[in-house]
């Protein structure tokens, strides 16, 4: 249907096809549909290219049919990802309606030039299977950056403007460089970065067209406008504003800086009235946001173009199918009728993947290198031996085709190390929430989102793996011989499977993404072999460190000694069985193994079922653990050989937690299995084949901890009793029967000389405060307690005229103090009243008075407010110097410095909520990313160089800082970053997906966002982030 007499060009003598129609990529598998009948007429199109096409229509013909007769033009395949866009009587760029005749979109098609161009942009541009595509894509960030809207540093700028001119002249001369760079001009400011431009284009020879597109895009893609197309607006207060709408959701950026983002899955209603944008979020308990955002555009017709945009985008990317056309309604209409027509990325993946496609050249313009389309993004190389040098730029070898395409093959010696065999791919969307959107933003068929795609094999887009048997591969359930290094096909297959493995072009080569499956359900299992790992070497301190100092010194009885280590070491081996397993599991599903198919392997619920109901077998062990601790205890007293060899051990970089807590490991272990399975299920559908294992394991896991839910209360308030007894001096019996620890913090006390710092420790019976010492021990010396019998507590800021304080009116004694923030203050007076009502319920009194080294005779409550002041802290300084060492870098020294507060309750999810894996590790003021092993767990990150170190290399307490994501000022132009910040200290985490993003930033928020006991409705439920 195309008229080729008005041009200089046939599409197939153009692009080198055959005459065919090709491909509808709207039709899988069909020729374009019959035209209905009606006159013709000619609608021009300019493509990415700059080119024009005329094609003939019937005049009643659909936009759908203008469409595909493109698609089928360009032989494109992908073309779901692309639009026509035209200026319409309103002048205002609008897109064609595929559903309504064009003739009602266009009044004078004769006076109109429609423009194909990208309409979604894909987060990650692996998930573009075609050549072909993504060289359309790299025509539009070209044109992007040509026309400004694709905005950037310098650096990046120059660097794409090399990638550009490398696959449009090939290899680097510099005559030739700077004449077409005179010639061309890529970005408004290319004079000034000439010899930047020039400086990366000299590092790319031997790069191939595919392979510039594909760099060209992955940088792109991590710039903050990648795919942004601004609409003006403002907000209530008149500021002046634009509005996008991405993959992930709406944007909100002022100028070209991005200010504010609303997720999918907050989103419950997009809807406009009149020239009113609105925004109906999800209800947020921990968030001040309100509820529905209102935005103001320049007409009604500028809300509606937007409000359709931001439906195609959410049908796009989160639904797994086409949404269906709603009934049509028998009298009156409301609302309306817009919905997204074409296939989803999904299905357009899956379409992809699943058929097999005749290989079609297509030209390049301005460039001199040939390319196939369907081939795989990166050229094949031939081995250099029996090889003469090939010319990198224009020439190449004449292939036996019956289409006499092009074939170029060149030699990157850069890349000449690494050889291996082809393996699958799996590319999809980044990972999100299972949050599902309103009736108006339809949501997905299950709970699992659709940014969660598993593509599977992809020949298209090659991965090198290391196989163990290089010489054969399953093609199509056949055994094939390949030679070392060849792919099926008898091409040598290229070494760049991901921009981690190829450092041409590029200003750091340290920081780049590794390539791994998307479905979530990996990264859920990547999660627990991490922790795993994790939990290992935690039993290695007590199985191996803490036994070899135990057998070494021989200072504990042989029935404790026997007692500790009988019960650890079946456990342990377990667990060294179990990680193989995961591991093996995980090499499978990345397809580092020689497991070639889908589906058995990728799943890890029988692998969990199997683990739970070996450790329901271990039972017995378990409940001895705590038995273990509390005779660790009762020895520790008896013996003081026995007691400093314990804390001589916790001085030893291995034992870089309280080692009685290492002694609770398992126990805790069984809530992280039980986490992980939850989020397992509740992302896998009912019909998934391991949903049913990961269900029976979750009950299994369940029922275990039930079984020891109370044992594990009882223990960690035990340990932290135990803990904070070795940071309190003056104080005996801390743990006692029945006491509770409820929270500790810092908090100024009101006396004579004004306020003064002291350290609060609030418990079931008693309220303590402190001051630290001035010695290298650091401890903290008692200065007062007030029983919570019979006390009331008021706020007292009028009265005083301090922020934040509020009066503790004991039977004998009152005392002012203040909090740092209002939040502090309400955290501190709804435990203390909890608290008192507790003690209150209680048999009146404690019998058991804290009993604590005062030199003078008087009881701590008669201490007055002179006699606890910073002087008097030299008298007892002589006294404190003859203690034992001690750690200064504990929870209690933390919350002193950054004058905070934590409870038992946050003592219990920084437990239960451990994180590890690799992330990288950026200061405020270094260039380069460092690949680090980070381990998570109370209340502080643990550095190491890779997850078999024995000890880690640095440490970083979280407490008082905040976690927030850079802000585009920062030029963090890289996915995933999250930014830890206290006063001047700055710090930049990068994750390997959306999932583990997220991951890190709820338990990190875990540690640094402090709840009151009234306000955890429960212990072990995690935090809402």
């Amino acid at each position: 249907m195309v008229e080729p007499e008005e041009r200089p060009s046939v599409a197939g003598q153009r692009l080198g096809a055959p005459e065919s129609l090709g491909i509808s990529t709207l039709e899988p598998g069909q020729r374009p549909p019959t035209m209905p009948p009606g006159r013709q007429i000619s609608i021009r199109v300019q493509m990415l290219d700059d080119t024009q096409e005329v094609f003939e229509v019937s005049q009643r013909a659909p936009g759908k049919a203008l469409f595909d007769l493109v698609c089928s033009h360009l032989n494109l395949v992908e073309g779901d990802y692309f639009g026509l866009e035209f200026q319409d009587q309103r002048k205002m760029i609008v897109w064609l309606d595929l559903l309504k005749p064009i003739l009602k979109q266009i009044r004078r098609p004769k006076n109109i030039i429609l423009r194909f161009v990208v309409k979604f942009f894909p987060p990650d541009h692996t998930q573009l299977l075609e050549e072909l595509t993504r060289y359309l894509f790299a025509l539009q960030i070209k044109h992007d950056l040509a026309c400004g809207r694709l905005t950037c540093n310098e650096s990046s700028a120059a660097l794409l403007v090399a990638h550009i001119v490398q696959s449009e002249i090939g290899d680097f001369d510099e005559v030739q460089c700077k004449q077409h760079l005179l010639n061309n001009k890529y970005i408004p400011e290319q004079d000034t970065l000439m010899d930047k431009i020039i400086g990366y284009h000299r590092k790319h020879v031997g790069q191939t067209p595919a392979e510039s597109d594909y760099q060209l895009l992955e940088i792109a893609r991590r710039l903050e406008m990648y795919g942004v197309r601004l609409h003006p607006a403002k907000d209530r207060e008149g500021t002046r504003l634009s509005l996008a709408v991405a993959h992930s959701g709406v944007l909100v950026f002022q100028g070209h800086t991005k200010i504010n983002a609303f997720n999918w899955s907050k989103v419950r209603k997009l809807s406009f009235k009149r020239k009113r944008f609105l925004i109906k979020l999800r209800p947020d308990l921990n968030s001040n946001c309100q509820d529905t955002l209102e935005f103001m555009m320049g007409s009604r017709d500028c809300c509606k173009v937007f409000w359709k945009i931001c439906v195609e985008y959410h049908a796009f990317f989160r639904l797994f199918e086409e949404p269906k056309p709603k009934p049509k309604p028998v009298l009156f209409t409301r609302g309306s009728s817009f919905r997204f027509s074409g296939r989803t990325q999904r299905q357009v993946i899956d379409y992809v993947k699943d058929t097999e496609f005749k290989k079609v050249p297509f030209e390049r313009k301005h460039s001199k290198i040939q390319s196939n389309s369907n081939l795989s993004p990166f050229p094949s190389r031939q081995s250099a031996e029996g090889q003469g040098e090939r010319n990198a730029s224009a020439s190449g070898h004449q292939a036996d085709s019956p289409l006499g395409r092009t074939q170029v093959t060149v030699e990157n010696p850069a890349l000449q190390r690494y050889t291996g065999s082809l393996n699958s791919q799996t590319n999809g969307c980044r990972n999100g929430t299972s949050d599902e959107a309103d009736a108006r933003l339809k949501p997905s068929p299950s709970k699992q989102q659709a940014e969660h795609l598993s593509t599977g094999p992809v020949s298209r887009s090659p991965q090198h793996s290391e196989s163990p048997s290089a010489g054969q591969m399953m093609v199509n359930g056949q055994k094939q011989s390949l030679s070392v290094g060849q792919s099926p096909d008898g091409r040598q297959p290229s070494p760049l499977t991901s921009p981690l493995l190829y450092d041409a072009g590029f200003i750091r080569a340290d920081d780049e993404d590794e390539r791994f499956p998307t479905d979530k359900a990996y990264f859920i299992a990547k999660e627990l072999l991490t922790t795993e790992r994790t939990y290992l070497k935690d039993l290695e301190v007590i199985t191996v460190s803490f036994q070899k100092a135990v057998l070494k010194d021989e200072a504990m009885p042989d029935s404790l000694r026997n007692l500790i280590f009988a019960n650890f070491e079946p456990v342990y081996k377990f667990h060294e069985t179990f990680l193989k397993d995961v591991e093996q599991r995980l090499a499978q599903w990345e397809g580092r193994s020689n497991a070639h198919i889908k589906g058995d392997y990728q799943r890890v619920g029988d692998v969990m079922l199997k683990n739970i109901q070996g450790l329901k077998l271990l039972s017995s062990h378990l409940q001895k653990h705590s038995e273990s601790l509390l005779e660790l205890e009762q020895s520790c007293r008896s013996s003081r050989r026995l007691e400093v060899l314990c804390r001589d051990f916790e001085l030893q970089k291995v034992c870089y937690l309280p080692l009685n807590i290492f002694f609770l490991r398992p126990l805790h272990r069984l809530l992280h299995y039980k986490q992980i399975l939850e989020r397992l299920c509740k992302h896998y559908p009912p019909t998934h084949d391991d949903f049913r294992d990961s269900r029976a394991a979750l009950a299994d896991v369940s029922e275990l901890v039930l079984q020891l839910h109370t044992t594990l209360m009882k223990m960690e308030n035990f340990q932290k009793l135990l803990e904070l007894k070795k940071d309190l001096v003056g104080i005996d019996s801390l743990a006692a029967p029945g006491r509770e620890f409820i929270r500790l913090g810092c908090l100024s006390k009101l006396s004579g000389k004004g306020l003064q710092q002291r350290m609060f420790f609030l418990f079931s019976d008693v309220v303590m405060y402190t001051s630290r010492g001035l010695t290298a021990s650091n401890q903290f010396k008692v200065h007062g307690q007030l029983p919570l019998y019979g006390m009331t507590i008021r706020e007292s800021e009028d009265e005083w005229g301090v922020p934040y304080s509020f009066t503790l009116f004991g039977q004998r004694q009152s005392v002012v103090v203040a909090a740092s923030s209002a939040s502090e203050m309400e955290k501190w007076i709804e435990d203390i009243r909890m608290a008192i009502e507790l003690a209150d319920k209680s048999n009146g009194p404690t019998t058991e008075i804290l009993s604590s080294s005062f030199s003078d005779s008087k009881s701590p409550e008669d201490c007055s407010a002179d006699q606890e002041s910073e002087d008097d802290l030299s008298s007892s300084r002589s006294s404190l110097e003859r203690q034992t060492p001690h750690r200064g870098n504990t929870t209690v020294h933390v919350c002193w410095h950054r004058s905070t507060s934590v409870s038992m309750v946050d003592f219990s999810v920084a437990l239960e909520n451990q994180l590890s894996g690799n992330l990288l590790r950026k200061f405020k003021n270094s260039n380069g990313w460092q690949k680090l092993w980070v381990v998570f767990t109370n209340f502080s990150l643990f550095f190491y160089k890779t997850h078999q170190d024995e000890y880690p290399l640095a440490s970083l307490p979280l407490l008082g800082y905040s976690i927030t994501i850079p802000s585009e000022s920062e030029n963090i132009h890289k996915d995933y970053v999250f930014k830890l910040h206290f006063k001047s200290h700055v710090y930049y985490f990068r994750s390997e997906s959306e999932y583990t993003f997220e991951r890190w930033m709820e338990v990190i928020r875990s540690a640094t966002c402090s709840s009151s006991v009234l306000r955890s409705s429960s212990r072990k439920d995690p935090l809402v982030y």
